[in-house]
């Protein structure tokens, strides 16, 4: 009698299609057999409608109290995780890990908690010591208690384990998938940027803390380039109104968020990828951010954060240069450093389409099944 098909329940408080480590997942285990339904939520994108299907992503409302935004998140996870039973539970975040948790013992499967961030000590929650202890100790209930902690860098597992006295954890790292030639979207001819111009591109959440602030006050003196964001967030509005009032608010450009399966199409055409996070919490601190990596993977040189796990891959692979995210003169002159040596840039993308075989997500994965199929 063959054996009976294997399912997966993959639970994210946030929009599945605009995560790319969500997205690998799912495509990983669905190409191991596995049959995977997602449940996640969306209260960011402008005009969202609820989304139905194998990858649900329900419509959110948080304008105007929170307390029912958070009932409405727990009434649609708790009404869809009755109706599923399956062989392997993925917590992404501490938000869903509780109720997670109950539903894979109850069901008698294994569970994932995926620790994508240091979520005791979030940066959006810095000035926030109650809500901090509440996090520490709902994590400090739960993590000894799954099968698998998944994390994002080897330091994030260090903290971890000094933190909880753990030992299950799984190094699980944000990579792009492999793409050996990328079709790109030119973002020039969208933006009606000049070909003699410089690209300087971040993507991904807009949130404080990412350098986009510092980035605005001195793209004016970075000539013959323009800033283009690409993704949303909650301080979206607040960048956009800084830019406006900018003395270059004609060189930046917020795109907004785009699919997941087009993001390393625009990423391509860009000149430099910033990765600019600020040392303003322990998860910040320990940042590895999958925008690195999908920088790298689409071939164009990386300026980042001198922070310790991102200066590694910096260093190990010769893909770009780092900076004091705190000295904004540091930021400015290697940004004009690095637009004006021509030589320089094209050497860094010789190197990051060779990284690019090995910081790759098949790579990553394929380290993970044992743990899964076992």
């Amino acid at each position: 009698m063959a054996d009976q098909k294997k399912s997966a329940v993959i639970t994210f408080l946030g929009n599945a299609y605009h995560d790319s480590r969500v997205v690998n997942l799912i495509e990983s285990l669905n190409q191991l057999g596995i049959e995977t339904k997602t449940i996640s939520f969306d209260w960011k994108t402008k005009n969202f409608k609820t989304q139905v299907g194998s990858i649900t992503v329900y419509r959110l409302d948080k304008s105007n109290s929170s307390i029912i935004y958070y009932f409405n998140f727990l009434f649609l996870l708790i009404r869809d995780l009755l109706k599923i039973k399956a062989n392997f539970y993925f917590a992404e975040d501490i938000y869903t890990l509780p109720i997670v948790y109950f539903f894979a013992k109850k069901n008698k499967a294994k569970i994932f908690y995926n620790s994508r961030e240091i979520y005791a000590h979030l940066a959006g929650l810095r000035n926030k010591n109650y809500v901090q202890k509440i996090i520490a100790k709902i994590e400090s209930n739960f993590i000894k208690k799954v099968d698998l902690v998944l994390v994002t860098g080897n330091m994030d597992a260090e903290f971890l384990t000094e933190s909880y006295s753990i030992s299950n954890l799984f190094v699980l790292r944000n990579l792009p998938k492999y793409v050996k030639e990328i079709s790109k979207i030119n973002i020039r001819k969208k933006l009606n940027i000049s070909s003699s111009e410089k690209i300087i591109l971040y993507q991904g959440v807009l949130l404080e803390g990412r350098g986009i602030e510092k980035l605005i006050d001195i793209i004016d003196k970075v000539p013959n380039s323009h800033l283009v964001l690409i993704g949303d967030g909650e301080f979206r509005d607040k960048f956009e109104n800084k830019a406006k009032n900018s003395v270059s608010a004609n060189r930046i450009h917020f795109v907004g968020a785009v699919n997941h399966s087009e993001l390393l199409k625009y990423t391509a055409s860009a000149d430099i990828g910033l990765a600019i996070i600020e040392n303003i919490s322990i998860s910040y601190y320990y940042a590895l951010p999958n925008k690195l990596f999908e920088y790298i993977m689409a071939g164009i040189p990386v300026l980042s954060s001198n922070l310790p796990q991102m200066k590694k891959i910096i260093d190990e692979y010769n893909v770009g240069k780092y900076v004091d995210p705190e000295k904004d003169e540091e930021l400015k002159a290697t940004l004009n450093e690095m637009l004006q040596d021509d030589d320089q840039i094209e050497r860094y993308k010789i190197n990051c389409r060779t990284a690019a075989r090995k910081l790759n997500w098949e790579e990553e994965f394929n380290k993970f099944k044992d743990f899964l199929l076992t």
